[in-house]
């Protein structure tokens, strides 16, 4: 009988590829090979972990007790059969020749051989090898104590060819289907972990996530990253030099690769990609692939001086691009890179690619809007500056003209000289104030402090602060006061400012003799200020561009009315400053709505009704 090293008594836990139908086919052949070509004693064996294991006993009690579940190291099994005698699909190996190895390896019946010539003796051994395609053994089925106690003839011999080629069958089937399960497993594995990875938004992050499954799935000793700067040719985020984003684990050697190997990878990674293709290196075996053969010399070189015994090199992409490598790696006593490694590993890093590319767009992102708030920022402060610096000399100038204003040597021409200076003067006085309320209302640095504000009683000192232009140019101005008070979240004089750009502006664009309908109401949770004239409208050109600082409007009629450009732009920051809403409605000629919704306070009436 084949001799085996005792590993486990647990076939259970080793057999996690022999679903319930193969080894049922195998228990099967076994009991068949027993029963119908006479033999007390059937093993079958099948590779598992790169050891062959018996799964399937059939016949004698104590060989079922004995074998069932032990393995044997290939080696052993390879001296066996350089041992035998070729019967063609079966394999003889004499007691003399075997006693020495069965006294340190084997199981031995405990059995008298017949005193006749060819009788069968207890250290005979006759087996049926399998192989795959490329010539590496699979499984094993090993015949002991045939039942008439003769070595077999020819006539048994056939039989026993039968079964032993049913056997072999089985067992490819089963290796081949326990090869697709692991595709499926790893591929499930290695893509779920990239895909729960592809949650996190920084490429760091998405790296460190990921790592230990990709590792764990492809059963590697380390992984190597390395990411190439983006498609404009510009450094991702967090780069130095241009040359992208190296992450590693284990082989720290690989942690510092010289330039030409970094150069070398990127070149690789552009053409394995571009040829779809992932290949397999080591420091002594390995096809050119994508790369020449000097390149690859140097490559296993280096694989070679960090002690690697061979690396899967996968390209990382995402559609036409490619965004770097993936290098897995696997140690001298590691399994071999396998077809489905190799195929799962394309898929993986298309996904990764996917997920990286979405990591950098984010962490483009990111950098631009630290960018633009940087750029904001220096805008609120240079407005800020140079409103202060110009408040001083306006005061000056406006001081200065009031004392030649009262001097009587100067002539009539003069006072229109000194009156059109001043009017210019009072003009940038209002641009230097809203400036100056512009960037008060963006500085992050000045918190808004809220409380209850009666947003009707703003309306009433609005409407008669500009009593005299209604009156003026004719115009019929209702407000509509659903109750009163009505208390909004927010600064007082901010809110004020609000009410009087928007009325004031309804009373400057609207004709003579036209209406306007003013309405305050509480809306929920939110208070709502509604202003709608029949004035001269605003283009849906214009109104995308309405609040934008400094936007004066293309319409001639509207153009007459001087104006810095800045009141729409102070209203909606306002109103945003609040956690408000603004929105306007407007057709050219027939009249404008703007409607107002700002967080109402907390009120004794609503304290009771909560």
């Amino acid at each position: 009988m084949a001799a085996y090293e005792r590993r486990t008594a647990a076939r259970g836990d080793s057999m996690h590829w022999v679903d319930a139908s193969t080894r049922s086919a195998l228990e099967l052949i076994a009991e068949g090979v027993t029963e119908l070509v006479g033999f007390d004693v059937a093993a079958i064996s099948v590779m598992i972990d790169d050891e062959l294991e018996v799964v399937a006993v059939s016949g004698n009690d104590g060989a079922r007790v004995s074998l069932e579940g032990s393995r044997t190291q290939i080696p052993l099994t390879m001296q066996l059969l350089e041992m035998s005698e070729d019967w063609g699909v079966l394999r003889f190996i004499p007691h003399e020749r075997a006693a020495d190895y069965l006294s340190r390896h084997g199981w031995t019946p405990d059995y008298e051989p017949l005193g006749i010539d060819d009788a069968w003796h207890p250290e005979d051994m006759l087996f049926a090898p399998f192989f795959d395609d490329v010539g590496a053994i699979q499984g094993l089925l090993a015949v002991d104590l045939p039942s008439d106690g003769m070595r077999p003839g020819p006539t048994k011999r056939r039989q026993l060819e039968k079964y032993a080629v049913q056997t072999g069958r089985a067992i490819l089937t089963a290796l081949e289907r326990a090869r697709l399960a692991e595709h499926v497993r790893l591929a499930s594995r290695a893509r779920q972990a990239v895909r729960e990875a592809s949650r996190e938004l920084s490429l760091d992050r998405l790296l460190e996530e990921c790592q230990q499954d990709l590792v764990d799935g492809f059963r590697a000793s380390g992984m190597w990253i390395h990411i190439l700067q983006d498609a404009e040719g510009e450094p991702s985020p967090g780069t130095e030099g241009g040359h992208g984003v190296m992450w590693s684990r284990a082989h720290p050697v690989l942690d510092s690769l010289p330039p030409v190997a970094i150069a070398m990878a990127e070149l690789g990674a552009r053409r394995a990609w571009a040829a779809r293709r992932v290949d397999i290196v080591s420091p002594t075996q390995g096809e050119e692939g994508v790369w020449a053969p000097d390149e690859l010399a140097s490559i296993r070189a280096l694989l070679a001086s960090s002690g690697v015994h061979t690396v899967l090199f996968v390209p990382l992409g995402e559609g036409r691009t490619c965004l770097g490598s993936m290098v897995l790696t696997r140690g001298v006593d590691d399994p071999d890179w396998t077809d489905n490694d190799v195929l799962v590993a394309f898929d993986v890093g298309h996904d990764l690619g996917h997920a990286i590319a979405h990591a950098r767009a984010f962490e483009r992102e990111q950098a631009l809007v630290r960018e633009l708030q940087a750029l904001d920022t220096y805008k609120s402060e240079l407005i800020a500056t140079l409103s202060h610096e110009l408040k001083t000399p306006l005061a000056s100038i406006l001081g200065n003209l009031e004392l030649l204003e009262g001097t009587e040597a100067v002539s009539s021409d003069g006072l229109r000289s000194l009156s059109a200076i001043e009017r210019g003067t009072q003009r940038l006085v209002r641009v230097v104030e809203d400036l100056m309320l512009l960037a008060k209302i963006g500085d992050p640095g000045n918190p808004l402090m809220a409380r209850p504000v009666d947003v009707v009683a703003i309306v009433d000192d609005v409407l008669a602060m500009t009593a005299a232009t209604v009156r003026q140019r004719s115009l019929d101005v209702s407000f509509d006061r659903r109750a009163s008070p009505v208390l909004a979240a927010g600064d007082a004089a901010e809110l004020d400012r609000v009410v009087t750009n928007i009325v004031s502006n309804a009373t400057k664009y609207t004709e003579v003799g036209g209406r306007i309908e003013i309405c305050v109401d509480r809306v929920g949770d939110a208070v709502v200020l509604t202003c709608t004239d029949n004035g001269i409208g605003i283009s849906e050109e214009d109104q995308r561009r309405l609040f934008r600082e400094f936007f004066r409007s293309t319409n001639p009629h509207a153009l007459v009315v001087p104006g810095t450009g800045l009141g729409l732009a102070i209203v909606e920051r306002i109103v945003e400053r609040h956690g408000g809403r603004i929105s306007v409605r407007s057709r050219l000629g027939e009249g404008t709505t703007f409607q107002v919704s700002l967080p109402a306070a907390i009120d004794a009436q609503d304290r009771a009704a909560g």
